[in-house]
C-alpha cells in the first residue's frame, strides 16, 4: 500500500504470528485494511522484510524469529509497545506439522515440537500480552486452530491433536482473562497457502469437490474472520471456534 491509499488509523495496534505470507499475511493485510497498526512476526527475515514492504511500513514492523522461543516473543511484544505503544490484539498464527503419517509410529520428539510451536508458543504470547497491555487496558486474542482439531484427521494426527489442545487453551483463557479480553478461535479447513499446499497440490479441483461452496480457502477468507473477531462487532463474543470451512463439515454423516 502507498501512503495515499492507507486507511485512516483505528487507533489500535496487533500482533501476528507466523505473518510473512499465508493465512498471517492475510490476517495482517485485513487489519491494515481497516487502520490497525500491526505487527509481523516469523522465521525468514528476508521473506519478513518483503511483507512489511507490501504492506505498507508506515504502519508495520516485522520481528524475526522462531515463535517458541522466549525471547523472541518477548522481543516482538516489547518492540511493539515501543513502535506503537500499546498492543490491542493477539493473532496467534505461527504453526508447523513436520510429518505426515500413522500417528502410532510418529516420533515423540516430533510431537514434541508440534506443541511446542502450536501450542506452547501461542500461550508464551498470550501471557506477555497479556501483562505488556491487555491486563490493565483489554482487547482480543485470536487462536487460529483446524478443523483438525475438531475431528479425526488421519496422517496428521499430532497437528489435530495440537489444534484441538489449541482450542482448548482458548476456553481457558477466555474464562481466565474475561471481562477484559475476549478470546477466541478460528477453524479452517484447507487455505490455499504454501503451508498447506501437500494436501491439494496438482489435484486442487478434486480438493475442492467435496466442499459445498466449491473452492478451497484462501488467506482473505481467514482474514476477514480475523478482523470480525477483533472487532466491536463480536464484543459479546468470547470462548468461541469460529469454524470456517466452506462448508464441509456440511458433508459429515453423508
Amino acid at each position: 500500500m502507498t501512503t495515499a491509499e492507507l486507511p485512516p488509523l483505528s487507533g489500535k495496534v496487533a500482533l501476528v504470528t507466523g505473518a510473512s505470507r499465508g493465512i498471517g499475511y492475510g490476517v495482517a493485510e485485513a487489519l491494515v485494511a481497516r487502520g490497525d497498526r500491526v505487527c509481523i512476526t516469523g522465521r525468514n527475515e528476508d521473506a519478513l522484510k518483503e511483507a512489511v514492504e507490501k504492506l505498507g511500513a508506515e504502519r508495520v514492523i516485522g520481528v524475526a524469529g522462531k515463535a517458541h522461543d522466549l525471547d523472541h516473543q518477548s522481543e516482538a511484544v516489547e518492540r511493539t509497545m515501543e513502535a506503537f505503544g500499546r498492543l490491542d490484539h493477539l493473532v496467534n498464527n505461527a504453526g508447523t506439522n513436520p510429518v505426515f503419517g500413522p500417528i502410532a509410529d510418529l516420533d515423540l520428539d516430533v510431537a514434541r515440537k508440534v506443541f511446542e510451536t502450536n501450542v506452547i508458543s501461542a500461550l508464551g504470547f498470550a501471557q506477555k500480552t497479556w501483562h505488556a497491555w491487555q491486563k490493565d487496558n483489554g482487547g482480543s486474542i485470536v487462536n487460529i486452530a483446524s478443523i483438525a482439531g475438531l475431528a479425526p484427521s488421519p496422517f496428521i494426527g499430532a497437528y489435530g491433536v495440537s489444534k484441538a489442545a489449541m482450542i482448548n487453551l482458548t476456553q481457558q483463557l477466555a474464562h481466565e482473562f474475561a471481562p477484559k479480553v475476549r478470546v477466541n478461535a478460528i477453524a479452517p479447513a484447507v487455505v490455499k497457502t504454501k503451508f498447506a499446499q501437500a494436501l491439494y497440490e496438482g489435484r486442487e479441483e478434486e480438493a475442492a469437490a467435496s466442499y459445498p461452496l466449491g473452492r478451497l480457502g484462501v488467506p482473505s477468507d481467514i482474514g476477514g474472520a480475523a478482523a470480525f473477531l477483533t472487532s466491536e462487532q463480536s464484543a459479546w463474543v468470547t470462548g468461541q471456534t469460529l469454524v470456517v470451512d466452506g462448508g464441509l463439515f456440511l458433508n459429515a454423516g453423508v
